[in-house]
C-alpha cells in the first residue's frame, strides 16, 4: 500500500466513522426543535465553508458557480434534496428513529445504481440486478411483517440517491459546491430562525449547554465532505464502495446497542435481506473494478 493509497484510507475511514456518529451528536442536541438545528446547520456550514474557502484560496470556482444561470438552477435543486435529507435525518434521530435511517442509507447504494440505470442509460450487470431485486424484497418484507411503509428509510435513500445523481453531472468541486448550495438556503434558514424567534418558540437562553454545541453543525457537515473527497481522489471505486457502508452500520450499532430501539425478527430479517443485496453488490463491484 503506497503513502498516497493509505492516506486515502484514513481519510474516507474518518469521514465515514464521522458521519456514523453523527447521531450522537443530535442526540445531544435533541432539545432543540429538528428544523432549528437544520438552520443552525446551513448557518454555520456557510460560516466555515467560507473560512475554508479562504484558506484554500477557491473563490474564483464560487464565482463561476454563481455566474452560470444553469449551474445555480441545478446547485438550488440539490441544495433542496440535501436539506430535505437533514431535516428528515436529524427528526429520525430525535424521535429515536435512528435504525430506519441507517436501513435507508444502506438502500442508498442500490437505489444510486437504479438511478444510474434510469436517467444515465447506465447498463445493469447481472449481479447488480439481482441485488437490487434482493433490496427490493426486503423492502416488500418490511413493509408486509412490519406493517408500515419505512418513509423516512425510503425518503433518505431518494434524497441522497438524486442528489448523488445530480451532483454527478455538476461541474463544480464538492467544497465550493456546498457552499453555493449552503448559501442559496440560508435566506430560508435566517427567516425560520427569526420566524421562530418572533413566535417565541426560538430555542435560545434555554440551555447553554446546548446552544454552544450548536455551532458544531457546520463542522459536522464540511469536515467529512472534504475527508471524503481526498479518499475518493486517491482510491479505487470498490474501496470507496466498501467503505461507504461503515456510516449506516455505526448509525445502526447505536440505535440497538445505545439507543435501545426496537429490533425485533421482522426487522431483522429485512436488514438481513439488504445486508444480503449489499454484499452480491460489492463483490460484483470489487470484481468489475479489477483490472483486465
Amino acid at each position: 500500500m503506497t503513502d498516497d493509497h493509505r492516506r486515502g484510507v484514513v481519510a474516507a475511514t474518518l469521514a465515514f466513522v464521522i458521519w456514523g456518529l453523527a447521531p450522537l451528536y443530535f442526540k445531544a442536541v435533541a432539545a432543540v426543535p429538528a428544523s432549528q438545528i437544520v438552520a443552525h446547520r446551513v448557518l454555520w456550514s456557510v460560516l466555515f465553508l467560507a473560512l475554508l474557502l479562504v484558506l484554500r484560496r477557491q473563490w474564483p470556482a464560487v464565482r463561476a458557480a454563481f455566474a452560470d444561470r444553469r449551474l445555480l438552477a441545478t446547485l438550488f435543486v440539490t441544495a433542496m434534496l440535501t436539506g430535505g435529507n437533514w431535516l428528515v435525518f436529524v427528526w429520525a434521530v430525535t424521535h429515536d428513529r435512528v435504525l430506519e435511517g441507517s436501513l435507508g442509507y444502506f438502500i442508498n447504494p442500490l437505489l444510486s445504481v437504479l438511478l444510474g440505470r434510469l436517467f444515465l442509460g447506465e447498463r445493469l450487470r447481472p449481479w447488480q440486478r439481482v441485488a437490487v431485486a434482493i433490496a427490493v424484497a426486503g423492502v416488500l418484507w418490511r413493509v408486509i411483517a412490519v406493517g408500515q411503509v419505512p418513509f423516512i428509510a425510503l425518503f433518505l435513500a431518494l434524497t441522497f440517491g438524486f442528489y448523488g445523481l445530480l451532483r454527478k453531472r455538476t461541474p463544480v468541486d464538492a467544497i465550493s459546491g456546498l457552499f453555493v448550495e449552503t448559501v442559496l438556503v440560508l435566506p430560508i434558514a435566517l427567516g425560520w430562525l427569526l420566524w421562530q424567534a418572533h413566535a417565541g418558540e426560538l430555542f435560545w437562553g434555554r440551555d447553554r449547554a446546548v446552544e454552544a454545541l450548536l455551532p458544531l453543525a457546520g463542522v459536522l457537515t464540511a469536515t467529512p465532505l472534504m475527508l471524503f473527497a481526498v479518499g475518493a481522489r486517491r482510491l479505487p471505486l470498490a474501496t470507496v464502495g466498501f467503505l461507504q457502508y461503515l456510516a449506516p452500520s455505526l448509525n445502526f450499532l447505536l440505535a440497538v446497542f445505545v439507543f435501545h430501539e426496537t429490533f425485533d425478527a421482522p426487522r431483522l430479517l429485512g436488514f438481513v435481506l439488504i445486508w444480503i443485496a449489499l454484499a452480491i453488490y460489492s463483490v460484483d463491484l470489487a470484481r468489475a473494478a479489477r483490472p483486465r
